[in-house]
């Protein structure tokens, strides 16, 4: 079952669609972080503003090189220690699409430890947008039974795994670090 759902979503995110799925922390929006089109159809199910940034998943830190210009060695420690979901967020962002990566250049990266996120993004071999599960200035659903249904309508396929887990998660941690190392706490 697990592995036909990677396969599923896996179609959609490459055709260009917007997925609804599981991640290490909440019920999140994805699509492919290199697709401009993609950015832009899950930004209209969101009602997001474009200037608002988003996170990109990545499955190894190894892939960091490909996305991000200059990366403080920090960087390596902080994801191999963080003992909660990190986002950091880099710098000099590349190779994503325009309306990922913010007005300052920089883009939020996350390396993803998860049953589902971490294969299919392997087979995708690109990196992945994802946002919260819900439109643009209301809560984040803590399930998925608490997701709106304008964006159980909205997206391309509702990844079936995980919908009756009742654990208690929440948004990942959020760092912004420098090219020099040093760094500063956005969300903890």
């Amino acid at each position: 079952m697990l592995r036909d759902e990677i396969n599923k979503a896996l179609e959609v995110v490459k055709s260009g669609g917007v997925i609804l799925y599981p991640t290490d922390t909440i019920w999140g929006l994805g699509c492919d972080a290199t697709n401009a089109d993609a950015v832009e159809k899950l930004l209209k199910i969101k009602n997001r503003p474009a200037e608002k940034s988003l996170i990109v998943l990545l499955d190894v830190d190894s892939k960091l090189q490909s996305y991000v210009k200059e990366i403080p060695e920090v960087a390596y420690d902080l994801i191999e220690y963080a003992e909660n979901p990190l986002t950091i967020i880099f710098s000099d962002a590349k190779n994503l699409a325009s309306n990922v990566i913010n007005r300052d250049g920089s883009v939020g990266i996350r390396i993803v430890k998860h049953d589902f996120c971490t294969p299919l993004i392997q087979r995708f071999r690109k990196p992945i947008v994802s946002t919260s599960a819900n439109l643009s200035g209301k809560p984040s659903p803590k399930y998925f039974d608490d997701i709106d249904p304008e964006i159980l309508d909205g997206v391309d396929y509702i990844v079936d795994f995980e919908q009756e887990n009742r654990s208690t998660k929440k948004p990942s941690t959020i760092m912004k670090l420098s090219p020099g190392g040093q760094f500063e706490f956005i969300r903890k």
